[in-house]
């Protein structure tokens, strides 16, 4: 298990994982007073939370499943990454896609936090790509069966 150093500067409890084995940690408003979200409004929701990220790792900020299906709320750049070097307050794009207002509360869970492994690459110019069985096929290029 990776550790990562937090620094706490809002009034809510630190994320946490709901289960044993669940990917994501949820992600709370940090807000002093109910956000109402109108359809098709966008609004960056702080969680008051910074991070320190061990070299080779980010934190993706992704949507809750629950808020996406009951009431049309998601992460607009989802997912999100959060930089190893990224020292600043964890904030979230939520966009109300529904026809209803939204309104967040305090302490609300709004989004999860995924911490994964990367990699850098290193691009390197050719002339010309390997042969693959998919070529250049593109969107829906392999049918709906």
């Amino acid at each position: 298990m990776v550790k990562i150093q937090v620094v706490n500067r809002g009034h809510q409890q630190l994320p946490a994982y709901a289960t044993t084995q669940s990917a994501g940690m949820d992600l709370r408003a940090n807000i002093d007073e109910p956000v109402t979200l109108h359809p098709m409004e966008r609004r960056l929701i702080p969680t008051g939370l910074h991070i320190a990220l061990p070299e080779g790792y980010e934190a993706q900020v992704r949507p809750r499943s629950g808020l996406a299906l009951k009431h049309g709320l998601t992460v607009l750049n989802s997912p999100g990454t959060i930089d190893a070097d990224y020292r600043g307050e964890i904030s979230v794009v939520l966009i109300n896609l529904s026809q209803q207002d939204f309104v967040i509360n305090a302490g609300e869970r709004i989004a999860q936090l995924v911490i994964a492994r990367y990699e850098q690459a290193e691009l390197v110019t050719v002339e010309t790509l390997d042969e693959t069985e998919r070529g250049e096929g593109g969107y829906g290029h392999t049918g709906t069966r």
